[in-house]
């Protein structure tokens, strides 16, 4: 897991625009109320729980909502919105930090499980999620699946978005299914660079990442709204269950 360093002061404060198209109520909605049926209303818990986007929304429909984040300057962004002092944060990394009481669901959203960048602490990742649940919780998992068919032939680059004002790409390592994804964002007529590793997952990997961890799986959608997952889906919402 990468430091504070990757989410520092100068991008906590800019986040929160960069991902946008994430706070879109077309998007953010489903997404609550998956999360908050799942938990039938009792304790959650978010790993990365970042500048509140799932987690703020989510305290007004459950019980309660802690989270485990590794930026300070993030979680400030959190509690600094109407409704943080109502969610506690524990400042620490989400594949290892323990917090207290049991919680009927926890789950990691927007890709972050790559931002463990080993399949050892995505393993831990999993054990410390089934540690946190009581018996028939849920570990949620929202993640995009791997697009390596769109990387062109003997390339390691795949270019996805291109603007007037900022440019993205992803470089890949395949052996180690490693992944470095490039963002060059236009400032002040200024060009600024973010380089942010990520390892890459598969579906079937991390069902037998739940299995070390003793839970079950218990679903598999394309979307929030439920839609089966199949051969097209760009991505995976997965849901495990604590025995």
């Amino acid at each position: 897991m990468h430091d504070d360093g990757y989410f520092d002061e100068r991008f906590a404060s800019r986040y929160d625009e960069i991902s946008s198209s994430m706070f879109d109520p077309a998007v953010l909605d489903p997404t609550v109320e998956f999360l908050a049926e799942l938990s039938g209303g009792g304790k959650v818990l978010e790993f990365a729980s970042g500048t509140g986007r799932v987690a703020l929304p989510l305290s007004e429909r459950v019980y309660s909502v802690s989270g485990v984040d590794i930026s300070a300057a993030m979680t400030d962004r959190l509690k600094a919105k109407p409704g943080g002092e109502n969610v506690d944060v524990t400042i620490g990394d989400f594949s290892s930090t323990r917090v207290e009481g049991e919680f009927s669901l926890v789950f990691l959203v927007f890709n972050t499980i790559m931002n463990l960048t080993s399949q050892d602490a995505q393993v831990a990742c999993f054990q410390n999620a089934a540690e946190h649940l009581i018996s028939g919780g849920h570990f949620v998992i929202e993640v995009s699946v791997p697009k390596l068919q769109r990387v062109p032939a003997g390339e390691t680059y795949r270019t996805y978005r291109v603007e007037d004002s900022r440019m993205d790409f992803d470089e890949y390592s395949f052996a180690d299914q490693g992944l470095i994804s490039h963002h060059f964002m236009k400032v002040d007529d200024e060009w600024e660079k973010l380089s942010v590793p990520f390892r890459y997952v598969w579906p079937s990997e991390l069902d037998l990442m739940a299995r070390l961890a003793g839970l079950e799986i218990a679903g598999r959608w394309a979307d929030w709204s439920r839609e089966p997952f199949g051969d097209d889906s760009e991505k995976l919402i997965a849901a495990w269950r604590n025995a």
